[in-house]
């Protein structure tokens, strides 16, 4: 039962046919893999540490060391894998804090080149710029494929000379069952790995400077989103809520009501899917950035288009789109009914009800064709790493205290990137701005789901922050051979509230808080709350689906067979 319920865990990944185990060789010296576990009730459906330390002692002897990317918890003490692990930890489902690439890149690189994995300030490393063949690095988050293919998609770019198009290309091919995606599909991890491609063709210069945020503008903005300014916190281990915005804040420029997103979008982004077909968990949405090197790895096609819809569409997709179209007919059908309706019973009645949702949404959170946010006070995050969230809420009767969550999204962007730092020889612009199309920006956990649409562009406008450490600090990448610092691990037995694990923003009927009305009067954060490990089988279905094993030539591995067979 415990093979049965570790390969269902593992769904799209190929399975290593001699190791029997969730990993993969992406190159002969990097090998990805999930996050192992040696403690129940996670053995009994992630692979257990000891079969993956025993596979890799055999396989490489004392030539193996593992990076972990989890701020959630490793699932296992450092004494398990005899010390042998480098801890770089951050959110599930985000891009690394651009600060820790160095030192990432740096160590594993001193380490696959013959040098010592732990080499103090007073050691001199013996890492030469030439390889050694029996070297291995093991990379893992929980999954083994956004944090762990973001990192080794940019060491392929940085260190050894590989294209973004390749480097995507080798990890879907070796990571991933075949027409389940790309293995790096979240946006923006994949304009992480584009930034990496800039730092490492202009002399690998980063200026980490605290970036504030002077407004927000919006095109297209529907009424009742909610709007955050986020950033790392804790050396990237949490994100952390900078600014909420509040209506006193947010100015309507151009009143106007957008075009309304159908009910059948929503409905099928509750139940996991996406109605259009483009951003499915099989497709990165063509306005993301490095999608068409993304997606020519998996052999995507766009489904959008006539010419090809029918003939590379799933039955997913297909069943969607259609019954997406249903839905919309039906929807608009009830429009018009109770459009009708309204007219028959009087005008004194229809002023009432549209009085009456205005009062509840519209005057709290109002929309419109283009809306600017303006904070009261200066917003500032201490790096160049910043994160805008929005969720859009639609209240129910006042009798009732609930409040469904339709929409969530969220994006990320470094200042220095976007001001063009390693173009200008490392000295980024002072200020700029950030825009992001809707089907850009990141879903739910990962995924393309976002619900019915809360915006149709964005621009941030932001600038270097003034007062202290305004000139910020320059991140040189260490060495062949010299010491490279690390992160300290997050507790492996786990940790809870993390952005990325089981409070991460979703879709749904939520209780309303007592937060101010003047923001919010629920948050997707509330009510869905799963235990841990309920939230790690799930995670495990939808963020490992597709996965694949596969040996140093790239052969598929294939599952463990109940009972010890193959």
């Amino acid at each position: 039962m415990a093979s049965l319920l570790r390969q269902f865990v593992a769904g799209p990944r190929a399975i290593h046919p001699e190791a029997r185990l969730d990993l993969c060789y992406v190159t002969d010296s990097i090998i990805a893999t999930s996050g192992p576990s040696q403690t129940y009730p996670q053995l009994a459906y992630r692979y257990p540490l000891d079969q993956l330390k025993a596979w890799l002692d055999g396989k490489h002897g004392d030539n193996w060391a593992i990076w972990e990317f989890r701020a959630e918890g490793t699932g296992y003490p450092d004494e398990a894998v005899d010390g042998r692990v480098r801890h770089y930890p951050w959110p599930d489902h985000h891009p690394p804090p651009f600060r820790l690439v160095p030192m990432i890149m740096a160590s594993m690189r001193n380490w696959l080149h013959g040098g010592r994995l732990h080499v103090q300030p007073s050691s001199h490393g013996s890492a030469t710029a030439v390889k050694d063949d029996k070297r291995v690095v093991v990379v893992h988050c929980k999954a083994g494929k956004g944090r762990s293919g973001t990192i080794t998609c940019s060491y392929l770019i940085s260190e050894e000379g590989w294209t973004t198009q390749d480097a995507l290309a080798r990890f879907t091919q070796r990571r991933m069952r075949s027409g389940f995606g790309p293995g790096v599909s979240i946006p923006s991890q994949l304009r992480w790995v584009s930034y990496v491609d800039r730092w490492s063709r202009h002399g690998k210069r980063y200026v980490d400077r605290p970036v504030e945020i002077t407004e927000l503008h919006f095109w297209g903005l529907r009424s009742g989103v909610k709007v955050v300014v986020r950033g790392f916190a804790e050396d990237g281990k949490k994100i952390a809520e900078f600014h909420t915005f509040n209506k006193q804040e947010r100015m309507v420029v151009e009143a106007g009501v957008p075009p309304k997103s159908g009910l059948g979008d929503m409905l099928w982004d509750l139940a996991g899917y996406s109605a259009t077909g483009a951003g499915t968990a099989d497709k990165v949405p063509d306005e993301v950035e490095l999608a068409d090197e993304a997606n020519a790895a998996s052999g995507e096609t766009d489904e959008r288009d006539p010419d090809r819809q029918g003939k590379g569409e799933t039955a997913k997709h297909k069943l969607a789109r259609k019954s997406n179209g249903l839905m919309q007919k039906v929807g608009n059908g009830i429009g018009r009914a109770k459009s009708k309706t309204a007219s028959v019973r009087g005008s004194n009645t229809a002023t009432a009800t549209a009085t009456a949702t205005a009062d509840s949404t519209d005057e709290a959170e109002p929309g419109g064709l283009a809306v600017v946010f303006r904070p009261s006070q200066p917003v500032r995050i201490p790096n160049g790493d910043v994160n805008v969230a929005v969720e859009r809420r639609n209240k129910t009767h006042k009798r009732l205290n609930w409040t469904m969550v339709s929409a969530v999204a969220h994006v990320w962007f470094n200042a220095f990137f976007e001001g063009q730092g390693p173009e200008q020889q490392g000295r980024a612009s002072d200020s700029g701005v950030f825009t992001i199309e809707w089907e850009a920006m990141d879903g739910i956990k990962g995924s393309s789901r976002k619900g019915a649409r809360a915006l149709d562009r964005m621009s941030v406008v932001w600038r270097v922050a003034e007062g202290a450490g305004a000139d910020g600090e320059e991140i040189l990448e260490p060495g062949e051979g010299e010491p490279v610092p690390q992160v300290a691990a997050a507790d492996w037995k786990g940790t809870t509230g993390l952005e990325g694990g089981r409070s991460e923003r979703d879709l749904g009927l939520r209780a309303q808080s007592q937060a101010s009305a003047d923001v919010s009067r629920a948050s997707s954060l509330k009510s869905a709350e799963r235990t841990d490990d309920a939230e790690d089988r799930a995670d495990g279905h939808g963020d490992t689906d597709g996965l694949r094993a596969t040996g140093p030539g790239g052969e598929d591995l294939e599952p463990e067979k109940e009972g010890g067979n193959r």
